[in-house]
């Protein structure tokens, strides 16, 4: 299967509400790679690494709000170029 890979940028009340770890955790489990990290902005970046039907299950949970006192307004989502990443960690 081919392996892509997408960078999202998650906007709302996603700070502070255990966003990264929760998303750590979805992505694990989908058997995906890359990071969740705070923006100064108050979003959260997200880059996933995987095969196209994961990706797009983790791209889905978050638009659908992620864990449940998160408040998501609006996710912006690309593709980018793959990375070197051999797990999916919480950056800070």
């Amino acid at each position: 299967m081919a392996t892509v890979s997408i960078v999202a940028w998650v906007h709302g009340m996603v700070q502070g509400v255990g966003f990264r770890f929760s998303t750590q955790h979805q992505a694990t489990a989908l058997g995906l790679t890359g990071y969740a990290k705070n923006l100064e902005d108050g979003s959260v970046e997200v880059v996933m690494c995987g095969e196209q039907e994961k990706v797009d299950q983790l791209l889905a949970w978050l638009k659908q709000g992620g864990p449940k006192h998160a408040r998501v307004d609006r996710v912006l989502s690309e593709p980018t170029a793959p990375g070197n990443y051999s797990d999916f960690k919480i950056r800070y």
